[in-house]
């Protein structure tokens, strides 16, 4: 199985800029994500920025960088990029890991590669987690997805998927705090980390943005808009939140320093 990981890493967060050079555990947070993905199957691990000062902190600790555009409307384009200057063929695959995930597992890295390499029909890979409680349900930042038998994406979106329509019925306007699940429907949340497969990449770059991207905020369904399949599994394993507050960076470096003190990896 071959593939490479590309860390996309802007330093112009609306929420925490600089973020990946926040120090964590001594070391810049985009260092943490780069060696968990190098823990991983793939054959080449680059970092792709728009910044000379990340460029220097990644060179320093020996990563493969790429200098990107900072003009990019999404991350698959700046992911294009990546693969256009590095030349890469139609068919090989590239998984995006996001910079501000250091603790993400590298087997969650391998599982959507993997996934790509075994479903040839389908032209991104990305996975998914089940939601036990209904706030999450209908929470419009928990991102649902709805999926067939094989795994193939039919929908994603931040309302509740699928109704339930007698369960739900008398939901609206109230509220869902300490309710059930209705028995029998699952639900999952997307997590993403995505797998693409160049050609993919490519067209993406060539589409506008689809109705149901606009009104959704959200990226993939443009692929799914434009015919492309997207796979979906359940997550081997839960992932870490992400980075995305002042408040997660500080309980993370408490993490850290915990971990550090016990004698383990940060």
């Amino acid at each position: 199985m071959t593939y490479t990981v590309v860390i996309p890493a802007r330093y112009a967060s609306t929420r925490l800029p600089g973020k990946p050079l926040a120090d964590i555990a001594g070391k810049p947070m985009v260092e943490h994500v780069y060696e968990r993905a190098c823990e991983s199957q793939a054959g080449r691990v680059v970092i792709a920025t728009d910044d000379p000062r990340i460029e220097a902190a990644c060179r320093a600790f020996g990563a493969e960088v790429v200098m990107t555009s900072a003009d990019h409307a999404s991350g698959t384009d700046r992911l294009e990029e990546v693969a256009r200057k590095l030349g890469f063929g139609p068919d090989e695959r590239v998984v995006n890991v996001q910079g501000d995930e250091p603790l993400i597992p590298p087997e969650l890295i391998d599982q959507v590669a993997a996934n790509l390499e075994a479903h040839p029909d389908a032209a991104i890979a990305t996975l998914c987690e089940q939601i036990s409680d209904p706030v999450s349900v209908f929470n419009p930042n928990v991102v649902k997805v709805v999926f067939d038998h094989r795994g193939i994406a039919h929908y994603f979106s931040r309302a509740p998927i699928p109704w339930a329509r007698d369960a739900w019925q008398a939901v609206a306007g109230t509220t869902v705090s300490g309710r059930l699940l209705p028995a029998g429907v699952s639900y999952y949340r997307h997590i993403g980390i995505y797998g693409y497969r160049v050609s993919l990449l490519r067209d993406f770059v060539t589409w506008p943005p689809a109705p149901t991207e606009m009104t959704e905020s959200l990226e993939q369904l443009r692929a799914l808009y434009n015919g492309a399949r997207i796979h979906v599994e359940e997550a081997c394993r839960v992932p870490p939140a992400g980075v995305d507050t002042e408040e997660d960076l500080e309980r993370l470096r408490q993490t850290m320093a915990k971990k550090q003190k016990e004698g383990g990896n940060p």
